[in-house]
């Protein structure tokens, strides 16, 4: 397998993503793009880059293998349980002062953890019914699967013990099934979710939120593409809505920063001020 890879082979599998899937990873961030696709090459047992080049030319369905590994993202139900409780006890209740209903993005909702891990506090919270929510991503493979809501047991024990940290009021498994060795989602949980397949970075803004939640998913991307996509999540809230971003992320240094407020630091909880 290839240890090294060259600047130019990198730009021809952005190219060729480019061209057949519209995706445009030119502005990734390099370290974690050349990581990922060491990965694959491993995974595939390819000997180069130019070999993997050939096969996704090729092979008309291996770009959506090689896609699902590129943006694969490894998440689990209530991860950081000390945000989630302030989603419950603060953020949730403060929308709820002035609306009936509460309106949420999951933006770039991988395999769908995070958003089952919503309806569940909405559940326990008694307002399921008065949300609505969207749940987006750009790799159908995945977005399938958070459809599904089957996730392996094995995983089960981490999210157990997240959900207890969060302090939720049953237990984990009231809310799903099992079987095969897989733990299947209540698909109650769901109905008020519509998923969707969305480009963060080419995609349009396509409607008004009182939270977004885009968690973890632009510690891929360059600053200038950090700065389009965060102007993008605040156009999609309403006026002092709220936007989460991952533990490692920041607005400090962004266009956008002056249109926000910091909520709550620790958690990476924002309120847009201004339009």
């Amino acid at each position: 397998m290839q240890e090294e890879i060259e600047i130019s082979e990198l730009r021809k599998l952005t190219e060729i993503v480019k061209e057949h899937r519209g995706y445009d990873f030119t502005n990734y961030a390099m370290s974690s793009f050349k990581r990922r696709i060491l990965r694959v090459l491993e995974l595939g047992k390819f000997s180069s880059v130019e070999q993997l080049i050939r096969k996704l030319k090729e092979e008309d369905g291996y770009i959506n293998e090689f896609l699902e590994e590129i943006t694969v993202n490894v998440t689990e139900m209530f991860r950081d349980p000390s945000f989630w409780r302030v989603v419950r006890d603060h953020i949730i209740p403060n929308i709820l002062l002035n609306h009936n209903t509460v309106s949420i993005w999951h933006a770039g909702c991988s395999s769908g953890e995070e958003v089952y891990s919503m309806a569940i506090l909405l559940k326990e919270m008694g307002i399921l019914n008065k949300a609505k929510i969207i749940a987006s991503d750009l790799d159908r493979t995945i977005l399938e699967r958070a459809k599904k809501g089957e996730y392996s047991i094995k995983n089960m024990d981490l999210n157990q013990k997240n959900y207890i940290r969060f302090q939720g009021v049953g237990n984990l498994s009231d809310y799903y099934t099992v079987s095969n060795g897989k733990a299947i989602m209540d698909k109650s949980l769901i109905e008020q979710v519509s998923f969707r397949e969305h480009d963060l970075v080419r995609g349009m803004v396509f409607n008004k939120f009182d939270i977004v939640l885009c968690r973890n998913v632009m510690i891929y991307f360059n600053q200038t593409l950090q700065n389009e996509v965060l102007k993008k999540l605040h156009e999609s809230l309403f006026k002092y809505g709220y936007l989460t971003i991952g533990s490692k992320e920041s607005l400090i240094w962004c266009d956008i920063a002056n249109k926000f407020i910091v909520v709550n630091n620790e958690e990476k909880i924002y309120k847009k001020i201004r339009e």
